[in-house]
């Protein structure tokens, strides 16, 4: 599929598709669009009256238009009251109307929107955003597609014409996004921590970045007792990622990005039972698979801060060589952990990458991890949980993930609540209480992070949709890309 921009106006387009946008409750037709509807015999005003469309946010009505016209279908997408229209709006509406025109065979599709902001750029990147990732579908594992029909092959973003900068951004950071898709989407048989290892080196031959991949001896001499006690029960060799990108001259900032690597969590001795969803496991390396998408969109768009990009990654598995349920590890910092629960093993994985990222001298860490149940409990799965102590490092990363569209909510870090992780034999334990799970496991991997401002993503409701879902289809959503490249990019 080729995204183009084109000045033409919707008056004179021609094409399987046409769509236009329409606010909530200001479906009369004016300008341009009375004379495109003159063109079209009355078709659009038809088309409102019959339908009812108020232009709610999201709402689509198509028709087919008459043989004579240029024009053999036209599409109306409502985007709400115009005083909130946000840019993820437009994302979406952009989304909504790729489908449909798939839907109706349509191979080519222009598209006709409000530019939000006064911002072409910003607008032209939103739609192009919204149409990839609507329109990309994972058939790798299926021996015949089932999608066999009409594709849509081009589509002309009118009124943006100029804006190529924002489409080749829009192409960068959709190419990272399809790839954490379709790691969280494969199977465990498929991602291995060796896999996991092999996307980072092809991203750094690709791409020009640095590569360091730890092997199990390396991990011992730097200590990481936490991150190797999780490895210790699976026969597949865990694999410590560490992709570094440096920009050209004195970068401005120096960052590091952790994500979560468990490329299976059958939650150890501490099994997770029948009904615990220990098939959908496979996504416990959801932030892992944010992290590498992040490094190939960064990679490309090549911004003046360097980057770390580090992952733990292995699998949490069952044999005689598992941890035990009260077990002491010793975390790369010399800090002791009794692991009273297996199945809390991503912390503890993270706990060693956070140590590794701190020594690196980094001006701010952001991890993601697909850490807590209760986090999807407080938040659903639409809105991934936001904890850190640092204020202006949340903003940055609010302003960040409002911008892509990707939603956070900020959570307290009550350090009252540390007293439930104390343990009377080592210097703490891996889980607290049931209640306030999120928070004492942000409160754990804070443990390991002396100075540098230092925030969490809890991504466990975010990396997964069951049904689509705006410009997610149902399955893996690549939840984090945006929102880190965004955030870098500020």
């Amino acid at each position: 599929m080729e995204i183009r921009l084109s000045n033409t106006p919707a008056l004179e387009w021609a094409g399987d598709g046409l769509a236009i946008g329409l606010f909530e409750d200001a479906v009369e037709l004016t300008g341009e669009l009375a004379a495109l509807d003159e063109k079209l015999a009355g078709v659009l005003q038809e088309l409102i009256a019959e339908e009812e469309f108020k232009g709610k946010v999201n709402s689509t009505v198509v028709t087919r238009v008459g043989s004579p016209s240029p024009v053999r279908k036209v599409i109306i997408v409502g985007l709400g009251k115009p005083e909130v229209l946000k840019l993820d709006t437009l994302r979406r509406a952009a989304a909504a109307v790729a489908r449909l025109a798939k839907k109706q065979k349509c191979k080519t599709l222009g598209m006709s929107l409000p530019v939000w902001n006064n911002n072409p750029a910003q607008t032209a990147q939103a739609l192009a955003e919204g149409i990839q990732l609507a329109l990309y579908q994972d058939n790798r594992f299926k021996s015949e597609p089932e999608d066999k029909g009409v594709q849509v092959e081009t589509v002309d973003l009118l009124g943006l014409g100029g804006q190529e900068a924002a489409i080749t951004r829009a192409n960068q950071i959709a190419s990272g996004v399809i790839l954490a898709r379709q790691l969280v989407a494969a199977p465990a048989n498929e991602v291995t921590p060796i896999t996991m290892a092999e996307v980072a080196m092809a991203i750094a031959s690709e791409h020009g970045l640095q590569v360091e991949i730890l092997e199990q001896e390396e991990c011992e001499k730097l200590g990481m007792g936490a991150f190797l006690g999780v490895a210790k029960a699976s026969d597949l060799p865990p694999k410590f990622i560490h992709l570094t990108y440096k920009p050209e001259g004195t970068p401005k900032r120096k960052l590091a990005i952790i994500g979560k690597g468990l490329t299976f969590d059958s939650g150890g001795l501490n099994i997770k039972g029948a009904g615990s969803g220990i098939e959908t496991m496979k996504m416990d390396m959801g932030g892992g698979a944010a992290t590498l998408g992040a490094a190939k969109a960064i990679a490309q768009i090549k911004p003046d801060a360097e980057v770390h990009f580090i992952s733990a990654v292995t699998e949490n598995m069952i044999s005689g060589h598992a941890m035990h349920p009260g077990d002491i590890l010793k975390a790369s910092n010399g800090k002791t952990i009794e692991v009273n629960n297996t199945d809390a093993e991503g912390r503890l994985t993270l706990a060693d990458a956070l140590v590794f990222a701190e020594k690196l001298g980094v001006d701010a860490i952001v991890d993601l991890a697909t850490l807590t149940g209760a986090c999807v409990i407080a938040l659903g799965d639409d809105i991934a949980g936001l904890f850190t102590p640092d204020d202006a490092l949340a903003k940055e990363l609010e302003t960040a993930a409002e911008t892509s569209g990707e939603k956070i909510w900020r959570m307290p870090m009550e350090e009252k609540y540390f007293e439930g992780l104390k343990s009377s034999i080592a210097d703490m334990k891996n889980t607290g209480p049931r209640a306030g799970g999120s928070i004492t496991a942000a409160l754990f991997l804070k443990q390991f992070v002396k100075e540098t401002p230092w925030a969490h993503l809890d991504i466990a409701g975010t990396v997964w949709a069951d049904k689509e879902n705006g410009y997610n289809g149902s399955g893996a959503t690549g939840f984090g890309v945006r929102t880190l490249v965004n955030w870098v990019l500020s």
